[in-house]
């Protein structure tokens, strides 16, 4: 039996942090599997109020645990992945666009956090004008990137990993480092598990801002 796409209007959640005309930079953060924006932003509470956050959320949200309880959202699944693909780069285009007024010429930077980290690498690389930095965080990049494509952009991004994330082990966090120095990204290393740490991201943004 044939399977037919059509569209339709949806509406997005989107969570913010800080006064985004006022601040000195603009962080586009895009949280990982299962988790809700509205959790994932308070991640960023802690950092340097000139700053401000905004989160969108993915479409695809699901009870964590069998039919009730807790909420999470992921970016995609393997099913009709490409058409997912194609939906988010649309979904983060409306994002910037709605914010494009009081974002203004600020510099801007999109950090993908695990799952959203390859959504926002694909973002990124078809959006690099408007985007000045990119920091991936414990995540693999997109396979469906190509390397020498990539590669052209020039700005100066970050790979983050904890030596203790569980998901990876020694041999595969080894072999992720060296693919990101590959092409170009500097490493940031530090003591830690599998989620964001504010103090090493302030450290970044610091030296992003000055």
């Amino acid at each position: 039996m044939p399977s037919h796409n059509i569209k339709i209007e949806r509406v997005a959640r989107i969570e913010t942090l800080g006064s985004i005309q006022n601040a000195d930079l603009i962080v586009i953060a895009l949280h990982g599997y299962g988790q809700l924006a509205r959790y994932f932003i308070q991640k960023f509470r802690n950092l340097d109020p000139k700053i401000a956050i905004i989160a969108p959320e993915g479409f695809h949200r699901f009870y964590l645990n069998g039919s009730s309880g807790r909420v999470g959202a992921s970016w995609m699944t393997k099913e009709v992945r490409e058409l997912d693909i194609s939906e988010n780069m649309n979904y983060l285009n409306s994002v910037h666009e709605a914010f494009s007024t009081q974002i203004g010429q600020k510099k801007t930077v999109l950090l993908g956090f695990s799952q959203g980290a390859a959504t926002a690498a694909r973002w990124y690389f078809l959006r690099s004008k408007q985007i000045d930095h990119l920091v991936m965080w414990a995540s693999v990049f997109p396979p469906d990137l190509e390397l020498p494509n990539f590669s052209t952009v020039s700005n100066k991004d970050f790979f983050v990993i904890g030596d203790e994330d569980p998901y990876f082990n020694a041999e595969s966090r080894e072999e992720v480092i060296q693919y990101y120095a590959k092409i170009g990204f500097e490493i940031i290393r530090y003591k830690g598990d599998h989620t964001l740490n504010d103090t090493v991201f302030q450290s970044i943004l610091n030296r992003i801002m000055n």
